[in-house]
């Protein structure tokens, strides 16, 4: 072409941009769209109004579970106040707090007062009707205006309750190092102490209004409780599962009454499973209880003893021997100690030979009377556990007394 040299021929068409308009590469970025920000922060604050509307109508049921299970034990005669009360928790759980919680106890004569630190009771969003409450101790027993006479703590204790009052489903309480304790000050003893506690019942059969058939289990954990019984002294470790059939409802109403009720419906008590260990022994049983119209229990538990040896001496021979002897003596209160210091004045050492001898001889006859079986592969003896106006037999011998249950 005229006028071009080759060099301006062999380089590309360079076209000058149109006035006015923007440059190539601006024209190619594409538009950002902001319409998906917008609408994930919409969605967000969705979310967050819906969740926070399901946490406070959460929150109004459980507070209204909570008030319910109160007014109910109020109508059994159980009173509980608070000296301060609070609602958190937001936004997964439900938390009310009660400080200086206290309760009246109106259905035992004299009426006893109970105090505790304070409780919380915590409820899931999605399940605002069971209730989990953790107690901090210590926990007081007094009679109604006096100074406590029951002291009880734990390192940690904490009770279930579910269902819509006034008909619960479900009850539990486990109770981590419990501890209880009777007097104040020097003076104290202790009546019962474990590693842990933990209890549950629930409904088997029926309803909470209607004939009601309650499974109940009760496991403890190196606990000793010597002021019950000498057997107790050393740690022990169990469970033991009852069944209770004979209540016409779970209304509430005094224990007394309840087991009238269970009475006169010809209800009984069946354990289901018994299963108790210590270090030396072993003792697993079953069997059913009835109530006699005086509330005493009645009837047989059929028990397997492993260590036999061990438990006999336990089961204060020499006390029914001391006993014997001072009322031969004529020593005044026919104490055990008496009877028994009364032989070792004749001849020291002799109250022990007596003792060990009418030991041996017992733990002879009860495996004699008994039928021999076994424990986990270890030679065992089974025997009748009777219960009879109030007194409780190891096949013949009288090792305790239970109180009538009305």
């Amino acid at each position: 072409m005229a006028g071009q040299s080759p060099l301006n021929m062999m380089q590309a068409d360079r076209r000058l941009p149109r006035r006015g308009a923007p440059p190539a590469a601006v024209r190619s970025r594409p538009r950002r769209r902001l319409w998906p920000v917008f609408g994930v922060a919409a969605a967000l604050v969705v979310l967050a109004a819906g969740w926070s509307a399901l946490w406070y109508y959460a929150a109004n049921v459980a507070d209204r579970t909570l008030a319910g299970w109160v007014a109910r034990e109020a109508a059994g005669g159980r009173i509980y106040t608070c000296g301060s009360e609070g609602i958190s928790g937001f936004p997964f759980r439900i938390q009310t707090h009660c400080t200086e919680a206290a309760a009246t106890l109106n259905t035992i004569q004299p009426p006893l007062a109970v105090a505790a630190q304070d409780i919380t009771f915590t409820a899931q969003v999605f399940r605002p009707t069971k209730l989990v409450g953790d107690i901090t101790g210590p926990l007081t027993i007094a009679p109604a205006g006096q100074p406590p006479s029951l002291t009880a703590n734990w390192s940690s204790a904490r009770i279930s309750v579910s269902g819509l009052p006034p008909e619960p489903d479900a009850l539990s309480v486990s109770l981590a190092q419990p501890q209880l304790v009777r007097g104040a000050g020097t003076g104290t003893a202790t009546l019962f102490a474990a590693d842990g506690t933990d209890f549950q019942a629930s409904i088997i059969e029926g309803s909470a209004d209607n004939h009601p058939v309650i499974d109940a289990m009760l496991h403890v954990a190196s606990a000793t409780a010597p002021a019950l019984h000498s057997a107790l002294a050393k740690p022990l470790q169990g469970e033991i599962e009852v069944v209770l059939r004979g209540f016409s409802d779970l209304a509430p109403k005094p224990f007394a009454q309840r087991f009238r009720e269970l009475q006169a419906a010809g209800g009984s008590i069946t354990i289901k499973s018994l299963h108790i260990e210590r270090t030396d022994a072993v003792a697993v049983g079953s069997g059913t209880l009835t109530l006699k119209p005086d509330g005493k229990l009645d009837g047989v538990i059929t028990v397997a003893i492993s260590g036999i040896e061990s438990i006999v001496p336990e089961l204060g021979i020499d006390k029914m021997i001391g006993q014997g002897i001072g009322q031969l003596a004529g020593i005044p209160g026919q104490s055990g100690q008496s009877g028994l210091a009364a032989l070792d004045r004749l001849m020291p050492g002799l109250s022990g030979v007596v003792t060990a001898g009418a030991n041996a001889s017992l733990i002879g006859d009860l495996k004699k009377m008994g039928q021999p079986t076994k424990i986990d592969g270890k030679p065992a003896t089974a025997l009748p556990l009777r219960f009879t106006d109030g007194a409780v037999y190891l096949g013949m011998i009288r090792i305790g007394e239970v109180p009538a249950l009305f």
